[in-house]
């Protein structure tokens, strides 16, 4: 089964070899074993491994249908959420600019001000549809915004809300969003109880926004399949999701603490989001793992580039290269050349920026910085279907091999249980004190 995908691992050498490589064999060979049979940590939580069994095409076809409709019926989509709930659909639709791309706007995924007081601005005279997605429904971010937004459609409609246009993706059974779905009367879709946020956006969290916005989700889910059907296989010369894990790791014990994911298509801005969640909260444990990082270039090239070439050397790059399918935009030829440009008269920006990407690939490996490139014929529902389960996949094997558990994230909740004490949420009352002890410390210090 092939992919619309392929590894270049050329430029690791001197820092990785392949027979390095392959002497990892036994090692994915059991992390695969694990993960497919169910008896590694966090296994309960691998709904994802089978796009078509999370997502049957009755829920596709229900999905679709709602999109259409909620199309028809509004101007904008307000997709309300955090984390996983919205990152995967925001790296779609900013990556494929579907037909409806502007009228999709994110909201739930920060406490500013200054934001949410910009958005409901902007809402002003539009007929306006919402996608909460939150499991509980008491998540601070989006069940804050989730309250401005009803709020302020209440006002617009005189104190009512039309319950057509309020979607919320949630738990099956229970919590508040499901019993607020309930009582107001909102259409609701599943988030499957075997899954975490960041593995999601092939379910109904994704699914919805990006089929508002006019892509083909099923294209996606297909080709995701397909992936997984190529992934199937754990050997490491056939497998390049565990090809990937395994130089992630090989790496990372050779010293190389950061793993920067640099694009030169600013259209991949949110992916690279995506893609920090999804290595960040699931590698990020036990004092171990990469710290991913993302560039956007050649923008950072005029920023970062410098720290990169000569920096502290604990770096290593994952490149991204689209190969075909951009517009065939060109440099003119100016009959001055007074900005001597003249050698790039005729030559499409994008053959310009692919040999950018050459340059910066082979200056970094000669500064020090091993890298790798995943290439992708050309950006589209096929190509990002398999590039989602192929970061997923590799994301899963690649936590096994560093010794930790890929789908939990035990470490969120200290901030939250210190926010909520600080904001007075009954409960925390014996919580706060200490907090303001430690505060009369430190006051007394400084």
């Amino acid at each position: 089964m092939s992919i619309p995908l392929s590894l270049d691992f050329t430029r690791l050498e001197p820092d990785v070899t392949l027979e390095e490589i392959l002497s990892w064999q036994d090692a994915v060979s059991e992390c695969h074993e694990q993960l497919h049979s169910g008896t590694g940590p966090g296994s309960k939580y691998r709904g994802w491994l089978d796009p078509h069994g999370m997502i049957p095409e009755a829920e596709v076809e229900r999905i679709t249908q709602a999109a259409d409709e909620l199309r028809n019926a509004s101007d904008v989509l307000v997709v309300v959420g955090i984390g996983g709930s919205y990152l995967g659909a925001r790296a779609v639709i900013e990556a494929l600019g579907g037909r409806d791309k502007e009228r999709v706007i994110f909201a739930g995924q920060n406490i500013s001000a200054s934001y949410h007081k910009d958005l409901l601005d902007s809402l002003d005279g539009k007929r306006v549809a919402v996608n909460i997605v939150s499991k509980s429904g008491t998540t601070t971010e989006p069940a804050i915004a989730f309250r401005l937004l009803r709020n302020y459609l209440k006002k617009k409609r005189g104190g009512t809300l039309d319950p057509k246009l309020i979607v919320a993706t949630t738990d099956p059974q229970e919590g508040a969003l499901r019993e607020m779905s309930r009582t107001e009367g909102y259409r609701t879709f599943v988030v499957p109880g075997d899954l975490g946020g960041r593995y999601s956006v092939l379910s109904a969290v994704g699914l919805l926004p990006i089929a508002y916005a006019g892509l083909d989700v099923r294209k996606m889910i297909d080709s995701a399949a397909d992936c997984a059907k190529a992934c199937e296989n754990p050997d490491l010369e056939h497998n390049p999701a565990y090809l990937y894990a395994v130089i992630r790791n090989i790496l990372y014990r050779k010293g190389k603490a950061i793993e920067i994911l640099a694009t030169f298509e600013p259209r991949l801005h949110y992916l690279a989001e995506w893609w920090k969640q999804l290595f960040g909260e699931s590698e990020g444990k036990s004092g171990v793992s990469i710290f991913p990082a993302s560039v956007e270039f050649t923008t950072d090239l005029h920023s970062m580039g410098q720290w990169i070439q000569e920096g502290r050397r604990i770096i290593f790059e994952t490149f991204t290269d689209i190969e075909g399918g951009e517009p065939e935009l060109r440099v003119p030829k100016d009959p001055t050349d007074a900005d001597e440009l003249n050698y790039l008269s005729g030559k499409t920006l994008h053959e310009v920026n692919r040999m950018a990407y050459r340059a910066t690939s082979l200056a970094h490996r000669e500064g020090g910085v091993p890298n790798l490139t995943l290439r992708m014929p050309r950006l589209d529902e096929t190509t990002l279907g398999a590039l989602l389960y192929f970061f997923e996949k590799a994301c899963a094997i690649s936590g096994y091999l560093l010794g930790v558990n890929p789908f939990d994230q035990p470490g969120v909740q200290l901030y939250k249980d210190y926010m909520f004490a600080l904001l007075g949420k009954p409960g925390y009352e014996g919580l706060l004190e200490n907090i303001e002890k430690s505060f009369e410390s430190e006051d007394s210090n400084s």
